[in-house]
Protein backbone atom coordinates (compact mmCIF):
# COMPACT_ATOMS: atom_id res chain seq x y z
CA UNK A 1 0.00 0.00 0.00
CA UNK A 2 1.14 3.96 -0.75
CA UNK A 3 0.97 6.70 1.61
CA UNK A 4 -0.20 10.13 0.83
CA UNK A 5 1.35 12.22 2.97
CA UNK A 6 0.94 15.87 4.08
CA UNK A 7 3.14 17.70 5.82
CA UNK A 8 0.72 20.13 7.48
CA UNK A 9 -1.30 19.97 10.36
CA UNK A 10 -3.92 22.05 8.51
CA UNK A 11 -4.71 19.52 6.39
CA UNK A 12 -6.07 17.03 9.07
CA UNK A 13 -9.72 18.91 9.44
CA UNK A 14 -9.79 19.32 5.66
CA UNK A 15 -9.09 15.83 5.28
CA UNK A 16 -11.39 14.39 7.68
CA UNK A 17 -14.16 16.64 7.17
CA UNK A 18 -13.93 15.82 3.44
CA UNK A 19 -13.22 19.49 1.89
CA UNK A 20 -9.74 17.91 0.78
CA UNK A 21 -9.87 15.42 -2.13
CA UNK A 22 -7.06 16.26 -4.00
CA UNK A 23 -3.41 17.03 -3.78
CA UNK A 24 -0.92 18.49 -6.35
CA UNK A 25 2.00 17.02 -6.52
CA UNK A 26 5.25 18.52 -8.81
CA UNK A 27 6.80 16.25 -11.59
CA UNK A 28 4.97 13.33 -12.87
CA UNK A 29 3.98 10.92 -10.19
CA UNK A 30 1.77 8.51 -12.89
CA UNK A 31 4.27 5.59 -12.14
CA UNK A 32 3.87 6.19 -8.12
CA UNK A 33 -0.31 6.66 -8.29
CA UNK A 34 -2.39 4.63 -10.00
CA UNK A 35 -6.35 4.84 -10.49
CA UNK A 36 -8.48 2.28 -8.48
CA UNK A 37 -5.50 1.93 -5.33
CA UNK A 38 -5.86 1.86 -2.14
CA UNK A 39 -3.45 4.63 -0.38
CA UNK A 40 -3.06 5.28 3.65
CA UNK A 41 -3.56 9.18 3.80
CA UNK A 42 -1.34 10.27 6.34
CA UNK A 43 0.10 13.77 8.08
CA UNK A 44 3.53 14.22 9.40
CA UNK A 45 7.06 15.33 8.86
CA UNK A 46 10.14 12.98 7.12
CA UNK A 47 11.39 10.95 9.66
CA UNK A 48 8.66 12.07 12.07
CA UNK A 49 5.64 9.77 13.34
CA UNK A 50 2.68 10.49 11.24
CA UNK A 51 -0.74 10.52 11.92
CA UNK A 52 -2.78 8.32 9.98
CA UNK A 53 -5.57 9.93 8.91
CA UNK A 54 -7.56 7.17 6.84
CA UNK A 55 -7.41 4.90 3.56
CA UNK A 56 -8.94 6.14 0.24
CA UNK A 57 -8.85 4.76 -3.19
CA UNK A 58 -7.32 6.74 -5.97
CA UNK A 59 -10.24 7.96 -8.09
CA UNK A 60 -7.86 9.34 -10.79
CA UNK A 61 -4.63 10.81 -11.51
CA UNK A 62 -4.06 13.30 -14.31
CA UNK A 63 -0.53 15.01 -15.19
CA UNK A 64 -0.46 18.52 -16.88
CA UNK A 65 1.21 21.96 -17.10
CA UNK A 66 1.09 24.11 -13.61
CA UNK A 67 -0.86 26.52 -16.31
CA UNK A 68 -3.85 23.64 -17.22
CA UNK A 69 -4.75 23.36 -13.30
CA UNK A 70 -8.51 24.46 -12.79
CA UNK A 71 -9.67 26.97 -10.65
CA UNK A 72 -11.86 23.13 -9.06
CA UNK A 73 -8.00 21.33 -9.14
CA UNK A 74 -7.07 23.60 -6.92
CA UNK A 75 -10.05 24.00 -4.57
CA UNK A 76 -9.58 19.98 -4.49
CA UNK A 77 -6.28 20.71 -3.32
CA UNK A 78 -7.07 23.35 -0.76
CA UNK A 79 -10.04 24.39 -0.21
CA UNK A 80 -8.94 27.80 0.74
CA UNK A 81 -7.16 28.55 -2.37
CA UNK A 82 -9.02 30.32 -5.11
CA UNK A 83 -6.14 31.07 -7.72
CA UNK A 84 -3.28 29.87 -9.71
CA UNK A 85 -0.71 31.98 -8.13
CA UNK A 86 -1.55 31.33 -4.85
CA UNK A 87 -1.38 26.95 -5.45
CA UNK A 88 2.51 28.50 -7.30
CA UNK A 89 3.04 29.97 -3.96
CA UNK A 90 1.98 27.10 -2.09
CA UNK A 91 4.32 24.45 -4.30
CA UNK A 92 7.01 27.02 -4.67
CA UNK A 93 7.12 26.74 -0.42
CA UNK A 94 6.77 23.10 -0.02
CA UNK A 95 9.74 22.14 -2.97
CA UNK A 96 11.69 24.95 -2.34
CA UNK A 97 11.92 26.04 -5.76
CA UNK A 98 10.73 28.74 -8.56
CA UNK A 99 7.43 26.88 -10.10
CA UNK A 100 7.76 27.62 -13.71
CA UNK A 101 3.49 27.74 -15.51
CA UNK A 102 5.07 24.92 -17.79
CA UNK A 103 6.73 22.59 -15.31
CA UNK A 104 4.83 19.33 -15.15
CA UNK A 105 2.46 18.76 -11.81
CA UNK A 106 0.37 15.59 -11.05
CA UNK A 107 -3.18 16.00 -9.16
CA UNK A 108 -3.92 13.12 -7.41
CA UNK A 109 -7.91 12.47 -6.37
CA UNK A 110 -8.97 10.33 -3.72
CA UNK A 111 -11.73 9.24 -1.72
CA UNK A 112 -12.15 8.42 1.83
CA UNK A 113 -12.92 4.19 2.64
CA UNK A 114 -15.62 4.18 5.28
CA UNK A 115 -16.76 1.04 6.92
CA UNK A 116 -20.39 1.99 6.03
CA UNK A 117 -20.68 5.31 4.77
CA UNK A 118 -24.16 7.15 5.47
CA UNK A 119 -24.64 7.73 1.79
CA UNK A 120 -24.43 3.71 1.03
CA UNK A 121 -26.15 2.91 4.07
CA UNK A 122 -29.57 4.87 2.95
CA UNK A 123 -29.19 3.52 -0.45
CA UNK A 124 -29.15 -0.47 1.24
CA UNK A 125 -32.30 0.93 2.84
CA UNK A 126 -34.76 -1.77 2.05
CA UNK A 127 -37.79 1.20 1.49
CA UNK A 128 -35.37 3.43 -0.41
CA UNK A 129 -36.48 4.21 -3.93
CA UNK A 130 -34.35 2.61 -6.37
CA UNK A 131 -31.95 4.24 -8.77
CA UNK A 132 -32.36 2.46 -12.45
Amino acid sequence: MFVLNFYSPVFIDQLKRGRKTATIRLGDKSKKYRKGEVVMITVGFQHSPRERIFEAVVDSVEVKKVSELSRRDIEHDNPEFRRLDEMVHFLEQIYGRKVDSDDAVTVVRFSQISDRPSEIRERLRPDAPSQN
